[in-house]
């Protein structure tokens, strides 16, 4: 692992997303190649996201190919891991005293549901 992927994913952060990660699913053709190093995919995606390089740039340094980043970040997104990520984080920073929650702000908004249904509520902290 080069210096620029071990920046991008710590070996911190990696013990947080490494068991957070869904399971390789079978092929139901079966046969095919063995799956991609999942810390490799996971710090291409990294890249990726926090470059804002399109992803037909991805450099072949991280020894992923683009279509295999892109695979295994639309299947991670569609599992969920991104929120579990970022909860992940939060519990860990949060445990670590590194975020001190007496000085978050809630914002919110109500918005009218049409008729018939219940109200929304929409909160974020910052």
């Amino acid at each position: 692992m080069d210096d620029l992927a071990r920046r991008l994913v710590p070996d911190e952060l990696w013990a947080l997303v490494e068991p957070l990660i869904p399971m390789a699913g079978v092929r139901p053709q079966g046969g095919g190649k063995a799956p991609a190093d999942a810390r490799a995919v996971f710090t291409a995606i990294v890249f990726v996201l926090t470059s804002g390089c399109a992803w037909r740039h991805l450099p072949p340094s991280f020894g992923v190919t683009v279509p295999t980043a892109h695979r295994w970040f639309t299947r991670w997104t569609a599992e969920g891991l991104w929120p579990r990520l970022h909860r992940a984080v939060l519990d860990e920073l949060g445990s670590e005293g590194m975020i001190d929650w007496s000085r978050a702000v809630l914002g919110g908004a109500s918005v009218r549901a049409k008729k018939g249904s219940v109200d929304l509520c929409v909160g974020a902290v910052w």
